[in-house]
């Protein structure tokens, strides 16, 4: 990757690792429909805005049914399981758990092309199962029915990335960042509204909330996607799902820093055996149908 590419990889990582951390501020107050309704509307609308200055409004309902299914499986329903979970777990716990998407994308990637998942990514897996068994089992965290069900949440939020990010390969291939951008904030932001309009709060949020919502929308969404579908498009999904594994430190670091959550031996540990199953899980290469295909370079003019 060139220089440009690695900064950006790692301010998306930045990001997306904040974005845990305003999740874990609104979800408890405004729910999480609602959280993740206004997440995904006020970031469309910003995007919108962007396209119009730019004179670049795509024509989305020309896409609209394969936007619905991207911004249902890469938006609202992700980012509405991980509001849910952050209801009774923190920041942090539930960074690491994000952690997985890398995991449950080689899963998804195996079911889809029918191909074996082979001797490595099946060590990788299950060393995945094994950081996550750490992580929850020597946690602080009390294992009650309700954090267990919030750590499904976590884990199903992950899988759902995993069908999204092959789904936005497969069917958006060649079609401008922006555009695929926007179009899944707003195929979220329809899906989520029946939901949203149902648990609509009647006061006005806290100031701290209504922050969290800003940058949740504009930074962690908005610009954020834009900078994940750029990168998609410049080095391919499998170097983009990359930020995987700078996410969670994010994640954790936001979390230390802004709600002086605490971190234990446990912690790190069950960090490193997830990161390390993402290493053996990635040793073999998606199939060709899913790698970005190489640039034809251009002929060198005769002297």
């Amino acid at each position: 990757m060139q220089r440009q590419d690695t900064a950006l990889l790692f301010l998306l990582a930045s990001m997306w690792g904040a974005s845990f951390l305003f999740m874990r501020i609104a979800s408890p107050v405004l729910g999480p429909f609602v959280t993740t309704e206004f997440r995904v509307a006020a970031a469309g609308a910003a995007l919108l805005l962007y396209a119009a200055a730019r004179r670049r409004v795509p024509a989305l309902h020309k896409r609209w049914l394969a936007y619905l299914i991207l911004g249902g499986l890469n938006a609202a329903l992700p980012f509405a399981l991980i509001c849910s979970a952050e209801l009774h777990l923190n920041a942090s716990l539930a960074a690491i758990l994000n952690a997985t998407t890398p995991l449950f994308t080689a899963v998804v990637v195996g079911v889809w092309t029918r191909e074996r998942l082979g001797r490595s990514r099946t060590v990788g897996l299950v060393m995945g199962l094994a950081g996550v068994a750490v992580l929850v089992g020597w946690s602080p965290v009390a294992l009650t029915p309700q954090n267990g069900l919030a750590i499904l949440f976590s884990l199903l939020a992950a899988l759902a990335y995993g069908f999204g990010s092959l789904y936005a390969v497969r069917a958006f291939r060649g079609v401008p960042p922006l555009e695929v951008a926007m179009g899944q904030q707003v195929g979220a932001a329809l899906l989520l509204l029946p939901f949203a309009l149902y648990d609509w709060p009647h006061r006005l949020p806290p100031s701290r909330v209504v922050y969290s919502l800003l940058g949740l929308s504009l930074i962690c969404t908005a610009l954020a996607y834009l900078i994940y579908y750029r990168l998609m498009d410049r080095i391919g999904p499998v170097k983009t799902i990359s930020v995987t594994f700078l996410v969670p430190i994010f994640g954790i670091l936001w979390g230390v820093l802004f709600l002086r959550e605490t971190i234990n031996a446990t912690t790190i540990i069950g960090l490193a055996v997830i990161l390390a199953s993402i290493v053996q899980v990635n040793q073999i290469p998606l199939p060709a149908r899913f790698r970005r295909k190489p640039k034809k370079k251009r002929a060198e003019p005769a002297p």
